[in-house]
């Protein structure tokens, strides 16, 4: 799949439809990271398979424990961002690491019926997950996925600004 913004779209849609049970920034840096290896091995133009073990069930584990130790490790840095986007959150370690792991392996999960050079379940070479979904099913649910993501962030925002508005003064009480 392209880099990451395709990966965003599922992400940002569960990320804020199940607000309460995420990590939001957490899970959006876990649905992506996996791409590192890719862009590396294109921007290097190495002689190795473009997705290698980090997209793999078993190598995508440690993965997705560190980026659940360094977004809990920048929770301070990451508050007043979120604060201004009306996406504050105050997460545990535990839900950020269970929001990394649902990034991690959505990532996996998306790609692997792409790509024959996948190998989710590594150290065995084969790819169970490939050719059941067509590429344009894949990109589809997640272009609309993005969508509906938008939408709802759209929508966390009116709410937010209709809940920090200025109530009107009571016009009964003018009548008095």
């Amino acid at each position: 799949m392209p880099f990451m913004p395709c990966h965003w779209g599922p992400a940002t849609f569960i990320g804020l439809a199940l607000f309460r049970l995420f990590d939001f920034p957490t899970l959006l840096v876990s649905c992506v990271i996996l791409d590192a290896e890719p862009m590396v091995v294109w921007a290097f133009n190495l002689d190795r398979p473009l997705h290698g073990v980090s997209h793999s069930f078993l190598v995508g584990a440690p993965i997705a424990i560190l980026v659940a130790a360094i977004t809990y490790l920048s929770k301070s840095k990451i508050r007043p961002i979120l604060a201004d986007l009306k996406l504050a959150q105050d997460s545990s370690f535990a839900k950020m690491l269970w929001s990394s792991f649902v990034g991690v392996y959505s990532h996996i999960v998306l790609d692997a019926p792409l790509y024959t050079d996948i190998r989710p379940f590594w150290p065995s070479d084969r790819n169970p997950l490939y050719g059941p979904f067509s590429d344009k099913q894949i990109y589809m649910t997640c272009f609309v996925t993005l969508a509906l993501g938008a939408a709802l962030y759209g929508l966390r925002l009116l709410m937010a600004g209709k809940s920090s508005s200025p109530q009107p003064p009571d016009s009964t009480a003018d009548r008095k």
